[in-house]
């Protein structure tokens, strides 16, 4: 049980990181600083923000698997992979897509140099990814509150 309490800790602290991230943090910055210092403050802000979600990610899905592989010993589920499994692995690969795929392709586009799209483009795309990733975590966050434990040596083990 002390394991379940932890994983809704900390989807819940990966939600609101995300939500004051993106809702509160960045658009602060750019309410009281001039536009280039608030976009190199908030870059900052969203790397940082990166390398938590990973590791977050990372203890999550372990934890998920492991729940998931101990009802699949008792034979309370058919399949090792579920809806919590494919919420995680969506938010990790729009962390690594957001960070390490499209950043320094906005970092390019703002230096000046020939991209795909323009810069516009590319902050609108991921801010619109950051934003499902953030819907995904919240609704992760949603599902792993109402995750009990389904047996009997899992309640017992609670009490």
């Amino acid at each position: 049980m002390t394991t379940q309490r932890f994983q809704v800790a900390l989807a819940g602290i990966w939600a609101g990181l995300l939500l004051g991230v993106g809702g509160l943090s960045a658009p602060s910055l750019f309410s009281v600083l001039d536009r280039a210092t608030a976009g190199l403050g908030a870059g900052r802000i969203f790397a940082v923000e990166a390398r938590v979600s990973l590791l977050i990610a990372v203890v999550l899905y372990v934890l998920e698997r492991r729940r998931v592989r101990a009802l699949a010993e008792e034979g309370q589920t058919g399949s090792v992979m579920t809806g919590n499994l494919l919420l995680m692995l969506a938010a990790l690969f729009l962390t690594i897509f957001g960070q390490f795929a499209l950043h320094p392709m906005i970092e390019a586009a703002k230096a000046g140099e020939r991209t795909a799209l323009s810069f516009g483009a590319l902050h609108g795309l991921s801010a619109t990814l950051y934003w499902i990733k953030t819907a995904c975590v919240v609704v992760l966050a949603w599902r792993v509150t109402g995750t009990a434990p389904r047996s009997a040596s899992a309640i017992t083990a609670s009490s």
